[in-house]
């Protein structure tokens, strides 16, 4: 099945790597590569993960305070945020159609 992300969501996943990766060299590298992870592991059970309202799921990601938010679309999954578990909570919910 086919994976798109929204652009923020990218945003989201480029902006904590870069941070990560100040903190310590390769570690955003070691987000980046677990996020990429829990994708893979949506893709092969796209509807295991937790329901988080009508249309949304979470997968979190191993090692970090992240979660993968997506829908099931006809064709495709769609990640909609890529989201810090104790930052702004609810903040993508306008992003979902």
């Amino acid at each position: 099945m086919r994976v798109e992300f929204l652009p923020s969501a990218q945003a989201e996943v480029d902006q904590a790597v870069e941070w990560y990766n100040a903190l310590q060299d390769g570690l955003g590298e070691e987000l980046r590569a677990e996020v990429a992870n829990a994708v893979e592991r949506i893709t092969l059970y796209p509807e295991t993960w937790v329901k988080i309202s009508r249309r949304a799921r979470r997968c979190q990601v191993n090692r970090f305070p992240y979660g993968v938010l997506y829908q099931l679309r006809e064709d495709m999954i769609m990640i909609v945020a890529v989201m810090h578990h104790r930052r702004k909570p609810g903040y993508w919910h306008d992003r979902l159609d």
